[in-house]
């Protein structure tokens, strides 16, 4: 039998209901692969009863003919999302072993469709961060190498766990969550694909907040296709969420394969950033021409509030941080630090708890929104976001069905090599994906080529509000004609 854990997803599901492995067997090849895969600390809980258990059910429902859309499929889920009486804790101290009494809208809807739970994945603390180094449980390690080298690379972030874990075979598919790049930078870093859908379309509910107005989640999987039927599953309206669209959910996977003959795909001139890598600029081409030959016709663009999209997010993102974690004190759940008065608590028990991008991330929000600062920095910056949301509008009201840009600025980076004494460097990491969640629009990472050194690059793909169809199709344009791309196993 062919190792189960090499198949995608989809083929996965046609075997399942072949009857060619059962959904137990398929699992105990995953958790199996789990075992060897730990030097890559993608996982920080596992469940190996709770997977096992519902491989029988899902065998069962595939034995009475009543099989979901995702029955059997074993996944993978970041630490950001509730998950009813199993640890999660945002991969921060705060929280503890906190387990919380309620299941997050988008893995209710996972589980009613069949999947399996085989742990809780790694992500950055309280996804703060670009390379899933911020994890109270320590780094994730990318399962790619530099040729020739032994040194380890980060998976990119804050759903490094997430990436990591689909690019070394140790889930089908996972969920993660995307506030200015989460998704679409670790899948450009590790070879997968990552989509980041409408602000919207899939509940926030039971996810633990970053910046509410920013945060989506989304899958990462093997291939265009496999996140299609992902996001099938993970989107849909919730009266839970306020800000949940109540609209139906397309059938994403019948975009893939979708003729892109005529369509109009922008190529915005400001992404073109001084310093840019000759690797990436001409990935960026290569990716321009494969569309083109599949019947896109290719037009310059401009994006002109591009430029300010950085520091606008930097100062939006932190200030929902900000209110967002006022609300872990050390009260009413999670960790607690004692002190003489309820103020010494809270002060204890925030500087114990909370890491270090955290806690800057939570100085930096409440000065902007401080009395004094709150015009002269938060309103203005809410000014250039509606800026730059004007701009995709005005290239989306001109014809424009896409727009196609590098996902990051290099391939995956050494752990520690950036960063330290300049937070900056490491959030320069997010230039190209920041304008998406801005403007609250759907984008997607697809592995493109590989750099010098034989890493993985990926092209992003931004598409019109709640149109996640057309960027499956013409994601499967450049997956077609770049191919797959899977890492050299060294850790097991």
């Amino acid at each position: 039998m062919t190792d189960l854990t090499s198949l995608t997803l989809s083929e996965a599901r046609e075997g399942l209901a072949n009857k060619s492995f059962s959904a137990l067997q398929l699992t105990d090849a995953y958790l199996k692969a789990m075992d060897g895969g730990r030097v890559l600390n993608a996982y920080v809980l596992e469940t190996p009863d709770q997977a096992r258990a519902m491989a029988k059910q899902a065998d069962e429902a595939l034995a009475r003919g009543e099989a979901g859309p995702l029955t059997g499929i074993p996944l993978g889920i970041k630490d950001l999302f509730a998950t009813e009486g199993v640890r999660t804790t945002a991969c921060s101290k705060i929280l503890g072993e906190f387990k919380p009494p309620y299941e997050s809208t988008v893995t209710t809807q996972l589980w009613r469709d069949g999947a399996v739970l085989l742990g809780k994945l790694n992500n950055d603390e309280f996804a703060m961060g670009s390379s899933n180094e911020t994890s109270c449980f320590g780094p994730v390690i990318n399962p790619w190498r530099r040729e020739g080298s032994k040194t380890k690379l980060v998976p990119g972030g804050s759903s490094g766990g997430s990436a990591a874990a689909v690019a070394a075979n140790l889930c089908l598919g996972a969920t993660a969550t995307d506030t200015g790049g989460s998704i679409r930078q670790p899948a450009a870093f590790t070879g997968t694909v990552g989509v980041k859908p409408t602000y919207g379309r899939c509940s926030r509910w039971g996810i633990v907040a970053f910046a509410s107005s920013l945060d989506q989640a989304g899958p990462i999987a093997r291939t265009v296709r496999d996140a299609a039927i992902l996001l099938r599953s993970m989107a849909g309206h919730d009266p839970k969420d306020t800000t949940s669209v109540d609209r139906a959910v397309p059938d994403y996977e019948a975009a893939v394969g979708r003729s892109v003959k005529g369509m109009k795909i922008g190529i915005p001139k400001e992404y073109r950033i001084e310093g840019m890598s000759p690797e990436i600029e001409a990935l960026w081409k290569q990716g321009a021409d494969w569309l083109k030959a599949a019947g896109a016709e290719l037009v310059e663009v401009s994006l002109p509030h591009t430029r300010y999209a950085l520091p606008a997010y930097y100062i939006v993102a932190p200030a929902e941080a900000s209110s967002n974690l006022a609300r872990y004190d050390g009260v009413r759940y999670g960790a607690r630090v004692p002190g003489h008065n309820i103020v010494e608590m809270y002060e204890n028990t925030r500087a114990a708890g909370f890491g270090a991008e955290v806690k800057r991330r939570v100085m930096i929000g409440t000065y902007v929104l401080s009395a004094g600062y709150y015009d002269a920095y938060y309103l203005r910056a809410q000014k250039v976001r509606t800026l730059i949301k004007r701009d995709f509008e005005t290239c989306f009201a001109n014809g424009v069905s896409a727009i196609l840009t590098p996902a990051t600025p290099s391939a995956a980076f050494g752990i520690g090599e950036k960063g330290g004494a300049d937070p900056v460097e490491m959030y320069l990491n997010d230039i190209f994906t920041v304008t998406v969640n801005m403007a609250g629009l759907p984008g997607i990472a697809v592995p493109a080529g590989r750099d010098v050194q034989g890493l993985p690059l990926g092209l992003q793909l931004i598409g019109r509000p709640f149109d996640e169809e057309t960027l499956f199709s013409l994601g499967e344009v450049i997956e077609q004609a770049a191919g797959r791309f899977i890492p050299g196993k060294w850790w097991a």
